[in-house]
């Protein structure tokens, strides 16, 4: 039985910062922070444990993708999770600077890996939180493969009504935690 591990960066990255921000007083509640772009710029993620904590150690681990937007060419984020062990996937952003590509990204790699190595009793885990991926994990969980989601306990909530596990990062924000 092996773990195939698909991480949305910015999603969890951006979601984690409100967390952060309600934790540190900046924000009076999770919502007020996401409404209000209220951030704790402090807070950044540990790829190491992200992978850890999602995944399981690493001779279980099948795949590890971490998906996200082309960085500046000074910044050496991607170099740091391929250290960790995720398998790095990048898009360009628009024109607009927006990030595009991502979630369909996610949804075709999850979808092709589950033809072509998942082998019985293999399970996916999300780590991601919008509702984008309910047909995915639908269609996964339809053919009986169990699909976990670890994500912010302000997911969507028809993504964790969903999936066959929803596990919360929330109590386990500062442990996820880069330290300095």
């Amino acid at each position: 039985m092996a773990n195939l591990l698909y991480v949305d960066n910015s999603n969890v990255w951006i979601e984690g910062m409100h967390v952060a921000a309600v934790q540190s007083g900046k924000a009076p509640d999770v919502w007020s922070a996401v409404q209000n772009r209220i951030c704790d710029y402090n807070w950044k993620i540990d790829f190491g444990k992200l992978f850890q904590f999602a995944g399981g150690d690493k001779s279980e681990v099948k795949r590890a993708a971490l998906f996200g937007s082309r960085p500046p060419k000074n910044d050496s984020l991607w170099n740091v999770a391929r250290s960790k062990g995720f398998e790095v996937i990048v898009h360009d952003r628009n024109v607009a600077n927006k990030e595009k590509k991502i979630d369909s990204e996610i949804i075709t790699q999850m979808m092709a890996d589950s033809y072509n190595i998942f082998e019985e009793g293999d399970e996916f885990t999300l780590v991601a939180g919008d509702a984008d991926y309910v047909p995915t994990i639908e269609h996964l969980t339809d053919r009986g493969i169990k699909v976990s989601v670890v994500f912010w306990q302000h997911a969507s909530r028809e993504l964790k009504e969903i999936c066959t596990e929803f596990v919360a990062l929330d109590p386990y924000l500062d442990h996820l935690a880069l330290k300095p």
